[in-house]
């Protein structure tokens, strides 16, 4: 289990799916990502399965320890779970803790959230673009608005020795290289080749950003089934030899230390 005092800071990857059908078949896990920083622990994206495999993390990740949760948008492979997470946050109601972030369309129209479960955390707050959000000693900002069909946001964490970017779902638009500096970027890679009307990145949108960027480390992660096919392991290191950058292809558990 997680030690709150532990001075470890990392990220882990619960799940690497990505779209409908690698969601629904489970050739991915779909749990989110888990964010360790010393004292803090927080959830992104916790998709199908999220307590599933918090439980079945080696070691285990305890989602009762939850400082926040945050969606980067409301699709279900990215939210589905949030409920049965702020149950476990707030231990079923019974301490009244921990924040939720979400876009505002996740909780003011069709909410995602439980009417009765709304009252169980300390804090819900509306994510907005531009904004600067804190969690214990962990800062992270909102850069932009994506482009998807509901509403989305891609995070910055500033931790001790790294700024971490993730790119969340959006189609690729040129100022994503602008907002999303950092030596270490993590990008949702949905699709091999384009797909038109669809907001979604894929390879060729992947090289512009790493090109544009020039990180010191990319992690591709949510993977359609066009990237699964395709190999992501395989097409990392074609990428790194091509970009000359580190480029990795998450994988289910991948634990990414940043200390």
């Amino acid at each position: 289990m997680v030690k709150k005092n532990s001075k470890e800071q990392w990220i882990k990857f619960l799940g690497t799916a990505g779209a409908r059908f690698v969601m629904i078949k489970q050739l991915r896990s779909s749990g989110g990502i888990w964010i360790h920083s010393c004292a803090t622990d927080i959830l992104i994206d916790p998709g199908p399965g999220s307590i599933v495999r918090c439980a079945n993390s080696r070691p285990k990740l305890d989602p009762t320890k939850l400082d926040a949760i945050i969606l980067t948008h409301r699709h279900l492979d990215h939210s589905n779970d949030i409920n049965v997470m702020i149950e476990a946050m707030t231990e079923g109601g019974f301490k009244k803790r921990g924040t939720v972030f979400l876009p505002a369309d996740a909780i003011d129209k069709d909410s995602i959230i439980l009417k009765h479960l709304r009252k169980f955390p300390g804090k819900i707050i509306k994510l907005k673009a531009g904004e600067t959000y804190r969690i214990g000693e962990v800062k992270f900002s909102v850069p932009v608005k994506q482009i998807h069909s509901v509403e989305t946001y891609g995070l910055i964490f500033n931790f001790d020795k790294h700024k971490v970017s993730f790119i969340s779902d959006t189609k690729y638009f040129k100022d994503l290289i602008k907002y999303y500096q950092g030596d270490i970027i993590i990008i949702n890679t949905v699709f091999f080749e384009p797909r038109e009307r669809i907001e979604h990145l894929n390879i060729q949108d992947v090289k512009e950003i790493v090109r544009g960027i020039k990180p010191k480390k990319a992690i591709l992660t949510h993977f359609g089934m066009s990237m699964v096919k395709a190999k992501p392991h395989e097409l990392a290191k074609q990428l790194t030899d091509e970009l000359k950058t580190d480029v990795v292809a998450a994988y289910d558990g991948m634990k990414l230390e940043l200390d």
